[in-house]
């Protein structure tokens, strides 16, 4: 799995057809979230801890020090398939490495359960819909986290 982490200010996704706001958070996290062929549950919840121990807000030294949960904010999540998009060969991106989708469905909600079961406040686009997303980067501070690393160095 992958995700992109980004520290917002505030965030929220919309369906690009009807505008109707899908999720929409103040402070807190926005979760670019991707799924590949050989993810698993397991997968789904290391990475759901590792975005909700991500230390990437300030303490009252101004050194990120301080989780999600510590200062009361909030996550957003959206599936995004194109993060496993290839764009090594050819100018048109290719997708093979991204998981069909109702494998990455199910893999996406695992996540954002883990997320909700350890108290975070979640919100969510719409999985597979056209969505826009708005969000105020605060930093900027932005992450890329894959499980497959994590299971490469145990």
């Amino acid at each position: 799995m992958r995700a992109l982490v980004q520290r917002v200010a505030r965030a929220r996704v919309s369906e690009t057809l009807s505008g109707e706001i899908l999720g929409e958070i103040e402070s807190g996290l926005l979760v670019f979230l991707g799924v590949t062929h050989d993810d698993s549950a397991e997968d789904a919840a290391w990475l759901a801890g590792k975005v909700a121990r991500l230390r990437v807000f300030a303490d009252d030294d101004g050194k990120m020090n301080r989780s999600v949960a510590a200062v009361g904010g909030s996550v957003l999540v959206v599936s995004q398939f194109t993060l496993y998009g290839d764009v090594r060969r050819g100018n048109r991106p290719g997708f093979d490495r991204a998981a069909r989708p109702d494998a990455a469905e199910a893999l996406y909600l695992a996540f954002v359960c883990h997320l909700e079961t350890g108290g975070l406040p979640v919100r969510t686009g719409r999985f597979a819909a056209d969505m826009q997303v708005e969000l105020v980067n605060d930093g900027p501070v932005t992450f890329w986290i894959e499980s497959e690393e994590a299971r490469a160095h145990g």
